[in-house]
């Protein structure tokens, strides 16, 4: 051993440290140490060069080239130490490629704060103030020490260099780590595996490394992983994520994003969450004017299929599905829960709304059921929706069905129905639209086009918008009772709808902000919905100086995700006011009720229709010699895990019904 500076050493005795098979005997062997403390029992052996590092008990160090640190680190942060230019501060350029949006990592950002700081730019007040929330997050002093927390094991790296370790950390075969804070804990450790090389990110608590991934100017959210040679450039990547083969630069993607293999891209964009980006799914296409700037917006449960190619800029509802294709134009859909297709033929659009609840029911409550099963986080900083029917999408539904009013109007228009409006007063026509909508489901005839869903002068078709229209109706009071439900029967002193309309009528009339967190619109902010006017207040809290940290804006995250029960329950009801035209009494509560026990039977009955279609579906039936061969390998529809827990959930949702209320 050579020993240089001043190096500490905690006690050590003649016995192993190991972690799972691999041990080593304690204490320090053929090692270059620079002033290092070296904790107790710790094993360190074959390390060309340590220097300015606090390593802590039981952790093992072995077959390192470098691990050093220097007098201006960072670990990742987006701060500049004394005496340094600002020149080398580390921004991360999110959502937009030509960095119009960037933001400052810091060691506990969330996709939440990531999306108030990119979203609004216009005020330049909040950009100064975040930039000095920012800096009070580090002492700025040169001249700090790295950490490798207790019990962690780091062997067979090359370069190592300015990185904090969490206790319990994992690092093997690494070849280059750099500016990093690594979170881990006992109850949550990260991973870093084979061929990795990571500058300047933050990785969260359960985050797994693994085979040849490139990753620079990054955050990912704890509980993520990143694999098999994936690149993360100038990106956020939210909780409970994965990508595996893929690129993705430049973007902000909010809890619950699946990306798999190794010919996806995703550049320039902001996706919101419990989404799928599909094999050869080409989201990128960003330099449609004369620089790199584009971008794309898409709202949680996002799916573009295989091979499909979308241009900038373009913005999708909640749950929209993209059927494979090249689009040729940009495109802004507002109708959540849609497919979306190009038709070659008449070179148009289609589109068909809803078409998650008339189609694939089981899709849509089993990503619902995975979401809660998946969330393993220990640490619970982000607050996250994972309920497909919550306050946004069922504003964006209210919305669409609007809009679907609107367009049925214009079609009447253009063939001249009797008694249709001339004028062009969009209430008025709205309000026509949906009466017909409404009074002639059975004979709605009607070829339903709309402008501005595609930047083409060729109107896009709407695809059973009677049918949707419909189906959005089912989807609101299915979410409106099952939300009332849910929070009466967490309420003791709730007995009756009425104490219920009653309870939350007195917390809005005692709550002092209760006036904005109950008016829309809501938004999605990093996972969490809320009212925009409450961010907003947030944000008017940071720019005065009420809110002086970043920690202080996190709390009141915090007391945002308790008042939000209350908040969305108090919008449940006014969807079903809305939905039935007068006052939630108790006959219009009958009603409601007697609808979602059908949808609730409905949505059983549905899911177990979706899956038998794989199992019924002619072409699989090709690969088997006979049918009990094939229920050898794929089991019988029926005895699907998942079917059965739907029918569970269903009859607790009727059990719950039926203490709530009458419905025959």
């Amino acid at each position: 051993n050579a020993f240089y500076g001043l190096v500490r050493i905690g006690s050590m005795e003649p016995y192993l440290t190991s972690y799972h098979d691999f041990c080593l005997p304690e204490g320090v062997r053929d090692s270059h140490i620079v002033s290092c403390d070296i904790g107790r029992h710790a094993s360190i052996h074959r390390c060309g060069f340590i220097s300015h590092y606090i390593i802590g008990e039981q952790s093992i160090l072995s077959g390192i080239d470098e691990l050093d640190c220097t007098n201006h680190a960072k670990f990742g942060i987006g701060v500049v130490m004394d005496g340094e230019s600002e020149d080398v501060r580390i921004w991360l350029g999110l959502m937009n490629e030509a960095e119009g949006r960037k933001v400052l990592p810091f060691e506990s950002m969330i996709c939440a704060d990531a999306w108030i700081w990119a979203t609004y730019r216009e005020k330049k007040a909040l950009m100064d103030r975040l930039v000095e929330l920012t800096n009070q997050t580090k002492d700025r002093r040169r001249g700090w020490y790295a950490v490798i927390g207790n019990r962690s094991v780091i062997k067979s790296c090359r370069i190592i260099k300015d990185v904090y370790f969490g206790p319990y950390s994992y690092v093997k075969g690494a070849n280059k780590l750099k500016n990093l804070t690594i979170k881990s804990s006992e109850a949550s450790p990260s991973q870093i595996g084979e061929g990795v090389e990571l500058v300047n990110g933050i990785i969260g608590y359960g985050c797994h490394v693994f085979y040849g991934v490139k990753a620079v100017r990054f955050i990912m959210g704890n509980n993520s992983n990143l694999k098999y040679g994936a690149r993360l450039l100038n990106s956020i990547l939210g909780d409970n994520s994965t990508i595996s083969c893929c690129e993705v630069l430049n973007s902000l993607v909010f809890p619950f994003h699946e990306q798999h293999h190794n010919n996806s891209f995703l550049i320039a964009a902001l996706v919101q969450g419990q989404s799928n980006m599909a094999a050869g799914a080409n989201i990128g296409s960003n330099h449609n004017t004369r620089g790199n700037d584009g971008e794309l917006i898409a709202r949680r449960g996002f799916w573009p299929a295989l091979s499909s190619s979308i241009k900038y800029n373009s913005s999708f509802a909640p749950f929209t599905i993209i059927v494979k294709g090249d689009y040729p134009n940009e495109l802004n859909i507002p109708l959540p829960f849609s497919l979306i297709s190009y038709n070659e033929h008449d070179h148009c659009l289609t589109v068909m709304p809803a078409y998650w609840w008339m189609y694939n029911r089981y899709a849509l409550e089993r990503n619902d059921w995975k979401f809660h099963n998946r969330d393993r986080r220990t640490v619970k900083v982000q607050h996250i929706e994972t309920e497909y029917l919550a306050p946004d999408t069922m504003e964006s539904i209210e919305h669409a069905m609007d809009l679907l009013g609107l367009w049925t109007a214009k079609a009447a228009q253009a063939v001249k129905l009797p008694q249709v409006p001339a004028n062009n007063d969009e209430t008025v026509l709205i309000r026509y639209g949906r009466n017909l909508l409404e009074q002639h489901r059975e004979s709605f005839t009607l070829e339903v086009t709309a402008t501005g869903l595609e930047r083409s002068s060729t109107p896009t078709r709407i695809i059973k918008a009677v049918e949707a229209y419909h189906a959005y109706k089912e989807m609101l009071v299915f979410a409106s009772v099952r939300l009332v439900l849910s929070f009466a029967a967490g309420q003791e002193e709730c007995k009756s709808v009425s104490d219920v309309c009653r309870s939350l009528k007195v917390w809005a009339v005692q709550e002092s902000c209760a006036c904005d967190a109950l008016c829309g619109p809501f938004v999605n902010a990093g996972g969490q919905v809320v009212s925009e006017k409450q961010v907003l207040r947030l944000i008017d809290g940071i720019v005065s100086g009420q809110i002086d940290s970043w920690q202080a804006v996190h709390d009141t995250y915090d007391r945002w995700a308790m008042q939000y029960p209350k908040i969305k329950t108090y919008y449940a009801l006014e969807v079903l006011e809305r939905l039935y035209g007068r006052t939630l009494d108790e006959q219009t509560w009958k009603q409601a009720l007697a609808a979602f026990v059908t949808l609730c039977n409905q949505n059983a009955n549905e899911v177990l229709k979706t899956r038998k279609k794989d199992f019924e579906e002619s072409f699989r039936h090709c690969t088997y010699r006979n049918q009990d061969e094939m229920d050898a390998v794929l089991g019988k529809p029926e005895d699907v895990s998942f079917v059965k827990e739907s029918r569970k959930r269903m009859d607790y949702l009727i059990a719950q019904a039926s203490q709530y209320g009458t419905w025959q």
